[in-house]
């Protein structure tokens, strides 16, 4: 013998009869998740706020607003000698890095010569040109790098 079984168009009856009990008892299972969740499950479902533009800049595609670069001359922990925008804080310029060799700190210019990937342009390699390998240390510190960089290039450094 063959029983054949056809799918039943709508919802089973055992599904039916789940919902209606859960709608029936909606009142005492929120109490019972609130309870368990310490309130937390009725506060997910009240709708959220979004964030409210009000004292903010929104800034959505288009260009950057424009403002005219003001660099200053950094030395980073790192020992990169770069110019940086005081409005932005991007970097400008990479003038070299502060290298150490058998205990002297040297500054090495940046300069295809000394291993650079992005030399510096030549206007400015040649304005910096005898400050490769300048020994960095107690008596000429890094205050004194950036200052002198500076004033080859008119760029103030940073305080």
């Amino acid at each position: 013998m063959v029983e054949i079984f056809s799918k039943q168009d709508g919802p089973r009856r055992e599904d039916a009869q789940v919902r209606r009990l859960i709608e029936q008892n909606r009142g005492v299972i929120t109490k019972l998740a609130d309870h368990f969740s310490g309130g937390l499950y009725s506060e997910s479902k009240k709708p959220k706020i979004g964030p409210q533009a009000e004292g903010l800049i929104i800034h959505i595609g288009g260009t950057a607003p424009v403002h005219a670069p003001e660099p200053k001359i950094r030395v980073t922990a790192n020992g990169r000698v770069i110019a940086v925008d005081v409005g932005t804080g991007r970097q400008l310029h990479h003038f070299g890095n502060l290298r150490s060799e058998d205990g002297v700190t040297m500054f090495a210019l940046a300069t295809k010569a000394n291993g650079f990937i992005a030399p510096l342009d030549d206007t400015m390699a040649e304005a910096l040109s005898d400050m490769n390998d300048v020994p960095v240390g107690a008596s000429y510190g890094t205050a004194d790098l950036a200052a002198d960089i500076g004033l080859r290039l008119s760029i103030p450094p940073e305080t």
